[in-house]
């Protein structure tokens, strides 16, 4: 049993790729342990998920604050003397980081130590720790082909680089359908038509579908499921101004805790294209039109949404027509077309989503192989 140190934080676009990577692990009998911030999401996610989580305290500093960069720094060595004793007595096989910052002193330690590291990118566009951290990484993973680019002139010489995509939790990948309806009351043979727009919701996605209600209502038997996110939700729900008669078919929530079963469950997806909804609607082989945040790092969004679109798995579509006539007549013509929307799923599942927690934990057991055998 080799033992596989995580590093993931921050957003749960970090933490559940990782708590994904973890499950495959644990599934083939291996240990893994996390490092993480006890104050943050992870601090969370990964004890209720049955997972260890070794406790570190680590930020980044404000360059517009230089004197930000002493307490940084005195915490990332405090936080490097925690890991030094983890592996002084348990000694991890392999470590892999996941993107945040918090990845630094767990990759930098056991690549002190000479334990292999592995990196894992789950954006198309590469983000600033693992830019730093791929120098001395064995391998680098990523989820969307065009992340190659930017790790050029990032790679340390003999670091292979592999796409593996993202990983995505069995909870997502082996939902319930039936079980989502049952909870709302929605018929075995009624089209849904699943709104998001990420873990902190989308105003313009919320304020389209407000605009768009007499359409949607208007198909027959259509059922909506809205999540608004928490700031949205009031103001959705007076805008939305639901009857007694419309709740009954539109959903509508702050936050969609059954995700999973909600996706399969549903036949079309509106929502943003973040990596891990990306990763998730590839994984379910579930249609979709994606709204890139347009404010995205180097417009990441619209690139991990151009991967699910070449591959004619999802449509894309910008902030600015949501509420255009030509929208609504596609969004209402695609939920009309079942042959339509089923090519759609065909492409989405050619792109084998659901295999990323596999591939990746493939490249994780023979680097951690590699390391055993250089001891032995």
């Amino acid at each position: 049993m080799a033992l596989v140190a995580i590093a993931a934080g921050g957003t749960a676009g970090h933490v559940n790729p990782a708590l994904a990577l973890a499950e495959e692990l644990t599934r083939r009998g291996e240990d893994v342990c996390f490092f993480g911030q006890s104050t943050k999401l992870e601090g969370r996610l990964v004890p209720e998920a049955g997972y260890e989580l070794v406790p570190l305290t680590i930020s980044g500093f404000d360059r517009s604050k230089p004197w930000t960069a002493v307490s940084a720094a005195t915490k990332l060595m405090k936080a490097k003397k925690v890991v030094r004793g983890v592996i002084a007595k348990r000694a991890p096989a392999v470590a892999v980081g996941f993107g945040a910052y918090v990845e630094v002193p767990l990759l930098s330690e056991c690549d002190r130590a000479g334990i292999p590291t592995l990196i894992h990118e789950q954006n198309s566009v590469v983000g600033l720790a693992n830019r730093m951290m791929a120098k001395g990484a064995r391998e680098v993973c990523i989820s969307f082909p065009q992340a190659k680019a930017s790790f050029e002139g990032s790679l340390g010489p003999h670091a292979k680089l592999v796409f593996t995509g993202n990983p995505v939790r069995r909870s997502v990948i082996e939902g319930d359908g039936a079980r989502a309806r049952e909870v709302r009351r929605i018929p075995a043979d009624a089209e849904v038509l699943v709104c998001f727009g990420g873990s902190l919701g989308a105003v313009a996605i919320n304020e389209a579908l407000a605009h768009l209600k007499g359409r949607l209502l208007g198909v027959p038997g259509l059922h909506v499921i809205h999540a608004t996110g928490a700031e949205g939700f009031d103001a959705t729900v007076e805008a939305l101004a639901l009857s007694p008669e419309e709740e009954r078919r539109w959903h509508v929530s702050a936050y969609v805790n059954d995700m999973g079963d909600v996706l399969a469950a549903s036949d079309l997806a509106l929502c943003r294209s973040g990596a891990s909804s990306v990763a998730e609607l590839a994984a379910v082989a579930l249609p979709a039109i994606l709204v890139p945040y347009p404010f995205a790092t180097a417009d990441h969004q619209r690139v991990n949404a151009a991967w699910l679109a070449d591959a004619g798995a999802a449509r894309i579509v910008d902030n600015d027509d949501l509420t255009t006539e030509a929208f609504a007549d596609e969004l209402v013509a695609l939920l009309e077309d079942a042959p339509a929307r089923h090519a759609m799923a065909e492409a989405a599942r050619s792109l084998g989503g659901a295999k990323a927690a596999a591939l990746l934990a493939d490249e994780v057991l023979a680097a951690a192989g590699e390391s055993a055998s250089r001891l032995h």
